[in-house]
């Protein structure tokens, strides 16, 4: 039976949804409070990264990110601040940085990031879409023989969860790019890892989605909503629009928090910043790479490469702190030793702001609350990674299916 679906989120996740649920046979509509053109899903890395399985709620995170709370270029920067919502936040994700966190978390990462990196294969051959797509894998470059060691346990985990991957020297790395001057010790090099640009894909995907009859609403901010029973029946905006609704899917990225409250939910969320330099020189890297010790990644993309990094625990808002863009510009060419950051480059930069739970595990599904909602958001880093995989398990809650996952780890009700 086709419903009336309105998903309140114009980004990679709420448009994967969208396109799932359409082709179910649903007639959607995405509400979006920005232009769509801009935010988390443009700026990001264009990883799709099965081998990110650590969540970042791990332990020893916490006490780190107290130690670099006194850098303004660290690379986790969370802003102290005396705001109800931040506290909630904050003892949850300490109370996640745990072994056990992280032994749940792993095969949970590893499935959707699998199932989402062979959607994009998917989408692009059934749409006969152009965006870039490449199978080249992913590099993590260590500077120090500490780091490699941290990388190859890492690896080893990857290796246990099925995950092809291994340790390269230094020569190695330089082989497989042998027109960038490296400054490196050795690289962990994960076969499974796929890389993207984002602009590209989202271009294709709205043009798409709007010639599969679905409607865009741009720059209305959702308010409200009129309830009864259990059930959300309208989404109202600020310029007096009213939606009608069968489904409401909150694919509201970082500002989840705030809507939930308007719906008398608890979620804890918080808006992690993200910075990208894109730069048009030669540089000589044809490989994506995370620049592990400085926490920085870098991707050949069409035309371009993408330096981005950092994360910035501190409130919604598109600010640029300078001296987080010079953080990722002066670590560049430590591990890239031909490579330099202009200051147009520098100027240029932009920002973008990343749901952030505190296991570091997206919430998805039905809040036991709404019989007719359905939560998909806080996926952190891996926004761009996980969008196809939650689209298409949107679309399975929505219309009642076995889910391709198993769900329970990504209940929007769990408990930290």
């Amino acid at each position: 039976m086709s419903k009336k679906c309105v998903i309140i989120g114009g980004g990679i996740i709420g448009l994967s949804s969208a396109y799932y649920l359409r082709k179910a046979g649903h007639e959607v509509t995405v509400i979006d409070q920005g232009s769509m053109d801009s935010g988390a899903s443009y700026v990001n890395a264009g990883y799709l990264t099965p081998s990110h399985i650590i969540p970042l709620a791990a332990p020893g995170v916490m006490q780190q990110g107290i130690k670099w709370m006194f850098s303004s270029k660290s690379p986790l920067y969370i802003k102290p601040r005396l705001n109800a919502d931040f506290l909630k936040w904050t003892m949850a994700f300490n109370n996640s940085c745990s072994e056990e966190n992280v032994t749940k978390a792993i095969p949970a990462i590893r499935d959707i990031n699998l199932l989402s990196r062979d959607l994009y294969s998917d989408i692009k051959e059934e749409e006969h879409f152009n965006f870039q797509l490449k199978k080249d894998g992913l590099l993590m470059l260590c500077k120090t023989e500490h780091m490699l060691e941290e990388e190859a346990h890492v690896l080893a985990l990857a290796n246990k969860e099925g995950l092809p991957a291994r340790m390269l020297s230094a020569e190695e790395v330089q082989q497989k790019m042998p027109n960038a001057k490296l400054d490196i010790k050795g690289a962990a090099f994960y076969e499974c890892d796929h890389h993207t640009t984002p602009g590209e894909f989202m271009e294709e995907f709205k043009t798409l989605l709007q010639a599969k009859g679905i409607q865009f609403f741009k720059n209305e901010k959702v308010t409200d909503f009129d309830t009864s029973s259990g059930t959300l029946s309208n989404v109202k905006t600020a310029s007096g629009k009213t939606f009608v609704a069968d489904e409401v899917i909150l694919a509201t990225g970082a500002w989840t928090g705030e809507l939930n409250k308007k719906l008398g939910l608890k979620i804890l969320m918080q808006a992690g910043k993200g910075y990208r330099i894109n730069s048009e020189n030669e540089t000589g890297i044809t490989l994506p790479s995370i620049l592990c010790e400085a926490k920085v990644a870098v991707t050949p993309m069409n035309g371009f490469t993408r330096f981005a990094g950092t994360m910035e625990i501190a409130g919604i808002n598109h600010n640029i702190n300078r001296a987080r863009v010079e953080a990722i510009a002066e670590a560049v060419p430590r591990y890239f030793n031909n490579v330099v950051i202009s200051e147009q480059e520098k100027d240029e930069a932009q920002c973008g702001l990343r749901p952030v739970t505190p296991d570091g595990l997206p919430y998805i599904g039905r809040p036991s609350k709404w019989k007719n909602l359905t939560i998909a958001a806080g996926h952190a880093m891996m926004g761009w990674s996980l969008g196809p995989g939650t689209g298409l398990l949107v679309s399975e809650i929505i219309d009642g299916k076995k889910a391709s996952l198993d769900l329970s780890v990504y209940n929007p009700d769990r408990k930290f």
